[in-house]
């Protein structure tokens, strides 16, 4: 297994991590966390190969001899920590418990057996020259070697089989959950079960989070991150499309809105087992055509290949590659939006790599009969000739991709069509509906065949699989919000459906921005700068008109910093969805208590957006205003909670304010690390924040779960009470 970056997240339900001697880390399911492993394996395997490429019938001094005694005993601790780990993975799989164990075993007899072959009281001294001869035994200590890492192997393969497991155990856990979320018909009862799925949901982008960084295929890599963001994503659009439904349940548009939700995840949770089991369902094979760059790449190095061996290939085959090629270029020529400069460009270069290649053809057969210097020269010039019209190809399906999409991306920069049909649906205007639900709709299929060419000049397979995940959520989330808006503009008045349709009018913004980072990745591989990787958009920048943050610097996150960010960020927007359930119970919505947790809530998912470098917070300066904001409005809620508590009996006041209590230090807390600098330690700041802004939400939901059963105790009693002071009037009239 690789190495796994982002070990350092967050719980799920099992809670934070412990740690085990050896550094590695386990939760309530024992997760594996491989980056350990590596660690504790790297140095033993180099160790081990120091050890046997000792020169032999060399002598060396003490002070070698005891240097190389000092490795075989190093080797020995690291297999004893490593076997300690292994046992303790045995002990929480018992399906797999004899297994490990054998391995276990073997390793441990190998690192006892290399640790005595190295043993300097062991060997022999030989003449009186004060020399010492090493280990004799080389052959034992290269048997002992490879039994060591023949076992070391079989424990990491078990090992990743738990992981596996754990991530399918996981996955079978949050699909049951959701299905029972599908058939709810109570807001109580959705709000219990919603709640198990954040927990569960939690769990599970924590284990594929880290099996998404232990992947070593690139493409797996990228299919796994598609699926992952369909689900995060899902999440919160579920929760104001069951609302809606819940809230509206006759409204066959609301019910057409959710059920696509539903089925994108299900879909997602399918996806992401397929990857970690390798398999597709029914033995099907993972079929995608292949774009016309990687066409390109293959058809140049068969060509290229005739300059070792003319016998290599066969002009059919030359011929067919190049047709397929040239066939896939009419994506482009028979787009309605490519130009026509590019379209003429386009079909002038196909025309001229036909040409070039018939020429190649002609003299490639007499190269195959006439060995002479000239036909050689000829050929050379023709696999010259055919490889700069490809180039030249290449650059112009290149240029028309990269221009129609920057276009496109900058004419709906204002979401001129999003604004319109939510403003259509507070109205209730259906008429006005249908006219820019077909604008929207066209937009959403300009979007896709732009897409669609972008897949074919992307260059690496991993930026291919970005672009088809693009392709589906336009097609998907179009659809979605088209439906949405119909269900606002039939319930115009209706604050959840508005919300509905934000949440998938934000999605829709999101996957916007996400192809602008797109195409500067596929250009980055074009100008062959693919080593490059972009860290979030919106963290943090210098600036100078802060006095706390001139010394800051553009601190970008490595891929482990950047899984932590993005665990942490999650946990916070379910935390803010929990906190809107126990909003929507309140009967009275202008509450000052409701308010203010309204407020926070909103705030949070802004610094939740932030995390996916979305959202309105772009500088370092945004960060600090809002998070001076949100400790704020944190302490203006417990004086709101505090003025409650004055009319509650001695017991219930007592409960409450045991509960402000423990957030009124966190917001303070918040406030120094805030006004605290980190010496250039931006990513750290960033981190410090959302853990305790993560804490302040999880005070928040428990507070106003409180406050709601106590201000619904104390209407009960005081009705009582009037009650009995009504009849008490009319007994003492009578």
């Amino acid at each position: 297994m690789a190495s796994s970056a982002g070990s350092a997240g967050v719980g799920g339900a099992g809670g934070l991590h412990g740690s085990s001697p050896s550094g590695f880390f386990f939760d309530s399911g024992l997760e594996i966390k491989t980056r350990s492993v590596e660690q504790t394996l790297l140095p033993l395997v180099s160790q081990i190969t120091t050890l046997i490429n000792h020169k032999d019938n060399t002598k060396k001094s003490d002070k070698t001899l005891q240097a190389i005694q000092r490795v075989g005993q190093a080797v020995n601790l690291a297999v004893g920590r490593f076997v300690k780990v292994g046992k303790a993975i045995a002990n929480e799989n018992w399906d797999l418990k004899e297994e490990i164990n054998i391995a276990c075993i073997e390793a441990k007899q190998a690192g006892e057996t290399i640790a005595a072959l190295t043993d300097a009281t062991n060997l022999s001294h030989s003449e009186s020259d004060g020399q010492i001869t090493i280990f004799t035994d080389k052959t034992g200590v290269i048997k002992a070697a490879r039994l060591l890492l023949s076992s070391v192997t079989k424990v990491l393969l078990l090992a990743d089989r738990v992981v596996v497991k754990q991530i399918i155990t996981s996955r079978n856990k949050v699909f049951a959950t959701m299905e029972r979320l599908e058939k709810v018909n109570s807001f109580q009862e959705f709000v219990q079960i919603f709640s198990q799925f954040g927990n569960e949901m939690v769990e599970f982008a924590h284990l594929t989070g880290d099996r998404q960084n232990d992947l070593k295929d690139e493409k797996k890599k990228a299919k796994m991150a598609a699926a992952r963001a369909v689900l995060e994503k899902g999440t919160m659009m579920l929760l104001t499309a069951s609302k809606t439904c819940l809230r509206h349940p006759n409204c066959e548009s609301a019910h057409k809105n959710k059920e696509g939700v539903f089925d994108r995840m299900k879909v997602a949770l399918d996806k992401v087992i397929e990857i970690v089991t390798d398999c597709k369902p029914n033995g099907e094979a993972d079929i995608s055509s292949i774009s016309i760059f990687t066409g390109i790449k293959e058809f140049k190095m068969n060509v290229e290949a005739l300059r070792e061996n003319p016998y290599l290939q066969s002009k059919e085959n030359l011929s067919a590659t190049l047709e397929f090629i040239l066939e896939h270029t009419e994506d482009f020529t028979d787009s309605a939006y490519t130009s026509h400069e590019h379209r003429e460009r386009i079909l002038e270069l196909s025309t001229q790599a036909r040409m070039e290649l018939q020429q190649l053809i002609s003299v490639w057969i007499q190269a195959q009969s006439k060995k002479t210097k000239s036909i050689s020269e000829e050929l050379e010039l023709s696999i010259l000739k055919i490889s700069h019209s490809l180039n030249e190809l290449k650059k112009e399906l290149h240029s028309t991709a990269m221009q129609l999409a920057a276009d496109l991306l900058k004419h709906h920069a204002d979401h001129v069509v999003l604004k319109a049909l939510k403003l259509i649906g507070v109205e209730g205007n259906l008429e006005t509906l249908a006219e820019y639900a077909c604008k929207l709709s066209e937009q959403k299929e300009q979007l896709i065949e732009t897409c669609r060419l972008l897949r074919h000049v992307s260059g690496t397979e991993p930026l291919e699989i970005t672009c088809i995940h693009a392709e589906e959520t336009f097609q998907v989330t179009g659809q979605q919000i088209i439906s949405a808006a119909e269900t606002l503009t039939l319930h115009p008045s209706s604050k959840i459906a508005k919300e509905n349709l934000d949440v998938f009018c934000e999605a829709w913004e999101s996957q916007i921005s996400d192809m602008s980072t797109l195409l500067r990745e596929i250009n980055d591989v074009f100008e062959g700068r693919r080593g490059e990787k972009y860290g979030y958009l919106s963290l943090p920048k210098p600036m100078k008109s802060n006095a706390n943050l001139k010394s800051l610097k553009p601190d970008k996150p490595d891929s482990e910093e950047q899984a932590k960010i993005a665990k942490l960020g999650l946990k916070l927007g379910l935390l803010t969805s929990d906190a809107d359930c126990e909003i929507e119970k309140w009967e009275d919505q202008e509450n000052e208590i409701v308010q203010c947790g309204r407020n926070m809530s909103r705030m949070a998912y802004s610094l939740y957006l932030f995390t996916r470098g979305e959202g309105p917070l772009k500088t370092s300066q945004d960060l600090i205003n809002h998070l001076e904001v949100f400790a704020a409005e944190g302490l203006k809620l417990t004086s709101k909670v505090q003025a409650f508590s004055k009319q509650l009996k001695d017991d219930d006041k007592l409960m409450l304010l045991l509960e402000i209590n423990k957030l009124i230090p966190q917001c303070h807390q918040l406030q120094t690390i805030i006004k605290t600098s980190l010496q250039n330690k931006v990513i750290l700041k960033v981190d410090k924040c959302i853990i305790k802004t993560r804490s302040m939400m999880t005070l928040l939901v428990q507070l106003l779960s409180l406050c709601y059963k106590l201000q619904k105790k104390f209407q009960i009693e005081n009705n009582r009470r009037v009650s009995v002071t009504n009849k008490d009037t009319m007994d003492s009239k009578t």
